[in-house]
């Protein structure tokens, strides 16, 4: 039964690594932005239309912890997996009461995932594809000004995670989910100085019953329900030089309610994690960004904990 739990457990940590491109199974959290936004992010950086952007992200771990923050009994815990998403935003300019309505795409991908737990087998149950779409309607709100320039921004959107990924329920890791997720957020950006930036990203998630579960828990297993969670990203950074831009940058998760398997609550299976790390953005102009943001992660629970790297390229199609 330890041997067997121990498998179980790898296979939902290591389904749940990344953020929005992530594997994922029918009983772990669905794929969600940790990390992937950080600086200037209540305000688009040149108003109205459309913007193209390209996500690259490379995430280790040779740790997983269990629902005490230990590292679990496993000869191995290797994980390394190389992914991105593409993402297409578009905002009106349409001004009603001092906002503009907007659309956000976003489609991840995963190019290569391996997990190693030492046994042998893991790996052989990871796959590769394309993941779950993301949908939201937003409303971005006109910066609030000040005599140097802009003081706050914020936006809202309604995010909703559709179930399109590749979902395998033989898979112990697939790209997609297998169950539908409404996951809203409030961002914003708030101006200590004209050069200096605070910004935050407050999610929360839902996610709907899944009527195709991972076949690893159990043969009478019928359906299961992946817990409700809180998760944000935070951001401040100080322009050193026109176009340069330097920081740090964080993300932070938490699981609220415990998953359900049959309809029953299955306890001990929370994750939580927090991570920290240093970033730059590079401004080619005003229509052209590149972002590279790094985490190490800390006090992990029923996850990895390991390193993040997120490389981000934003275009504003004039």
């Amino acid at each position: 039964m330890k041997h067997r739990r121990s498998h179980k457990l790898l296979f939902c940590l290591a389904a749940t690594v990344l953020a929005f491109n992530t594997p994922a199974i029918a009983s772990d959290l669905p794929n969600i932005n940790l990390g992937f936004t950080s600086f200037l992010d209540g305000a688009p950086p040149a108003g109205s239309g459309w913007y193209a952007t390209q996500y690259l992200e490379y995430y280790t771990a040779d740790r997983i912890n269990d629902n005490a923050g230990n590292k679990v009994a496993l000869p191995k815990q290797n994980i390394d997996i190389f992914a991105g998403l593409t993402q297409l935003v578009y905002q009106s300019p349409l001004k009603i009461a001092g906002a503009h309505p907007g659309i956000d795409v976003i489609l991840p991908w995963v190019a290569s995932a391996h997990t190693d737990d030492g046994m042998g087998d893991v790996a052989l149950n990871a796959r590769t594809g394309f993941g779950d779409l993301l949908i939201g309607p937003f409303i971005q709100f006109d910066p609030v000004m000040g005599p140097d320039g802009p003081r706050f921004a914020q936006r809202f959107e309604f995010q909703i995670i559709a179930p399109t990924g590749a979902y395998d329920p033989s898979k112990a890791i697939s790209p997609g989910s297998g169950f539908w997720s409404v996951d809203p957020y409030w961002a914003a950006t708030a101006w200590l100085t004209p050069r200096w930036t605070v910004s935050w990203r407050l999610h929360y998630l839902w996610n709907a019953t899944n009527n195709r579960p991972y076949q690893g828990l159990g043969a009478d297993t019928t359906s299961s329900q992946a817990g409700q969670a809180l998760h944000a990203n935070l951001a401040t950074e100080y322009e050193v030089n026109p176009g340069l831009r330097i920081g740090l940058n964080g993300y932070w998760l938490r699981q609220i309610t415990d998953m359900k398997v049959n309809g029953q609550d299955v306890a001990g299976q929370r994750e939580a994690v927090w991570a920290i790390g240093p970033g730059a953005m590079y401004s080619f102009s005003q229509h052209d960004h590149l972002m590279f943001n790094a985490y190490f992660e800390a006090d992990a629970r029923n996850r990895p904990e390991g390193t993040r790297l997120v490389l981000r390229y934003v275009h504003h199609l004039q």
